[in-house]
């Protein structure tokens, strides 16, 4: 554990002032924040005297990057540039990231301590299942293994017996990926013929999706390990921006390279530890591509107290859903991180879901897809409409609405093989 992970409140906030500063000093340096900042008589980074100044500078938004495609975010000269990592843009303008080699070496670091904090050692074998190129996630932990000193595998995502064949091989003990890909890695073991004693695997590090805490249960049951969870963006670097230590009581957020804001998703004002709120991020460390209060669209709260494993760095709760995925069905507020945490907290269901939303008439149709049990599927249909029936009834306590269940033999429903696309939203003009 490093000196900074156990810093007082007062040495965090007097570091974070000093590296907001130079922040803004890179910031001004980009076209979009030489206006914008300059548009708030904010022209040098002297003009920021303390935290509270953070305050006044406005949002950043997703699409002030898409609009600032695809160099007015830059705040170096192109040829101190050394790697940019994009979103797909299948959807439109992508939004880009740049760095120099500071920043790669700041992303690597705190990747690092990520990795440590989780009780990694040095003797361990870590196994990269996440997807490498212009997604972060790949990349970002790969280098932070390394640097702690791990032996790093750098399988990249899918090939799931090629996956089973490098954890056997050798000896993998640590392994990176969704939460979604480890739930089929678990359904496969039986027809790939593995058997966990067959593996070393000791812990599993997840992330790039919003995970219901019995989805960590059931990985942890499936392969009798331990599962961390972790938090990311691309546009804050990637991985690394927070993490679970051993005690598993929250993600810290590194402090002395973000600065983290709660506030109201509708009012956009602060909201108190404890309180539900969008995620807002400030990066510190990081000169290229500097970001002043970047409106994650993540859905958290910040822990009142303090974690018992000595870290200083506060800690969020694990990302219940995004301010722009919540589904409104007939007039209803609903996040897939609802559905999920009901039909995975059931032993009969499998390991892959689907939601998908239709219209009928001038009603929305919300039906939830779900493998479940080979022994589920006899000549018995009775059995099935009972499940269903039951998954229905938990369904709608807890989203208020009625869905329609289908329920699927293991194997039905399409894996992906990065993020799990677990919402299909068919209604016309969504």
């Amino acid at each position: 554990m490093t000196a900074v992970e156990t810093a007082s409140k007062e040495e965090i906030k007097k570091l974070q002032l000093a590296r907001l500063r130079n922040t803004v000093e890179y910031a001004l340096k980009t076209p979009f924040y030489a206006e914008r900042l300059g548009g708030i008589g904010i022209t040098r980074k002297e003009d920021i005297q303390t935290l509270a100044d953070l305050k006044k500078i406005p949002y950043t938004s997703k699409d002030d990057l898409r609009n600032a495609f695809p160099y007015g975010m830059l705040s170096i000269p192109l040829e101190e540039v050394v790697r940019l990592h994009a979103s797909s843009g299948t959807t439109g303008t992508p939004t880009v990231i740049y760095h120099n080699q500071q920043d790669l070496d700041a992303w690597t670091a705190l990747s690092a301590r990520s990795i440590l904090c989780t009780g990694a050692r040095r003797s361990d074998v870590f196994q990269n299942m996440m997807t490498y190129g212009l997604f972060t996630g790949g990349l970002g932990l790969h280098y932070g293994a390394e640097a702690a000193g791990l032996l790093v595998i750098p399988a990249s995502s899918g090939n799931t017996k090629r996956q089973f064949k490098l954890m056997k091989d050798f000896s993998t003990t640590i392994v990176h990926a969704t939460p979604s890909y480890m739930l089929h890695l678990a359904s496969k073991m039986e027809s790939e013929g593995i058997d966990l004693s067959d593996l070393f695997l000791k812990k599993a590090l997840v992330g790039a999706e919003p995970h219901s805490e019995d989805i960590r249960r059931k990985i942890e049951e499936l392969f009798s390990i331990d599962v961390y969870n972790s938090y990311g963006l691309s546009e804050m670097n990637g991985p690394g921006v927070a993490f679970e230590c051993v005690r598993k009581q929250g993600m810290h957020v590194w402090e002395d390279n973000y600065i983290m804001e709660i506030i109201d998703c509708d009012s956009l004002d602060p909201v108190d530890d404890g309180q539900y709120g969008e995620l807002v991020l400030t990066t510190l460390c990081r000169q290229a591509t500097p970001l002043l209060r970047y409106r994650t669209r993540d859905i958290t709260a910040v822990y009142p107290d303090k974690c018992t494993c000595g870290r200083t760095h506060r800690r969020i709760q694990r990302i219940t859903g995004r301010t722009d995925d919540m589904l409104i069905i007939n007039g209803v507020n609903v996040f897939p991180s609802q559905i999920e945490e009901v039909i995975m907290s059931m032993p009969e269901i499998g390991t892959n879901y689907q939601i998908v939303v239709q219209k009928m008439g001038a009603l929305d149709k919300l039906i939830v897809k779900t493998e479940v049990g080979k022994n589920i599927f006899t000549d018995d249909t009775r059995d099935l409409k009972a499940l269903s029936s039951r998954i229905a009834e938990n369904l709608k306590v807890s989203i208020s609405i009625n869905p329609t269940i289908e329920l699927h033999e293991p194997g039905f429903l399409p894996v992906s093989e990065g993020k799990a696309v677990r919402v299909i939203d068919e209604r016309p003009g969504i």
